[in-house]
């Protein structure tokens, strides 16, 4: 899909916009898209701060907050340490969320009531994704079902997720 703005370049953002009941869906490139959201979100940027957003989240919450008696994390490969992580709001490196994952967990339960990803997917790819997250379940089922020893349920799940790989497998093939 190309741009709807400049048609040249391939639509990479999508976002649908809601004005008075009436819904208007857009697909631009990155460049047009930063153009034109320029204006619509500079007037945000003086209110509100995600970097402020986020630093205040973490100074209320206690279990996100490092004890004082235990050496501060610090991240080993950039020297980032979990209090400037909460004062600028934003990591040094990407090793960062593997040093400080303790205190993320908290922050992601609180902020998102989750500490993993369940966002929508848009329909126009979202098909191979839908499938694997559907197979993840189905693994995970199948697992608890052989070790509580329930063979039927687990014979049955077993046939639902080939069935399952085989139509990705047919929908990975559509996509080439």
């Amino acid at each position: 899909m190309l741009c709807e703005q400049c048609g040249e370049r391939p639509a990479t953002v999508h976002y649908t916009e809601i004005v008075q009941g009436n819904k208007n869906e857009f697909h631009m490139c990155e460049v047009c898209a930063s153009q034109k959201g320029q204006a619509a979100y500079q007037a945000l940027a003086g209110a509100f701060s995600v970097n402020q957003l986020l630093s205040g989240l973490l100074h209320f919450d206690s279990t996100v907050a490092p004890r004082s008696d235990a050496p501060a994390p610090r991240c080993e490969h950039c020297g980032l340490t979990f209090a400037q992580f909460v004062k600028i709001g934003q990591f040094g490196c990407e090793h960062c969320y593997e040093t400080f994952t303790e205190q993320l967990g908290p922050l992601l339960k609180r902020v998102q009531s989750s500490d993993h990803h369940t966002g929508k997917i848009p329909k126009r790819r979202g098909g191979a994704m839908t499938l694997r997250r559907e197979l993840n379940q189905l693994r995970k089922e199948l697992q608890v079902s052989v070790m509580e020893e329930r063979f039927e349920e687990a014979a049955q799940l077993r046939d639902r997720i080939r069935g399952l790989e085989q139509h990705l497998h047919v929908e990975k093939q559509q996509e080439e």
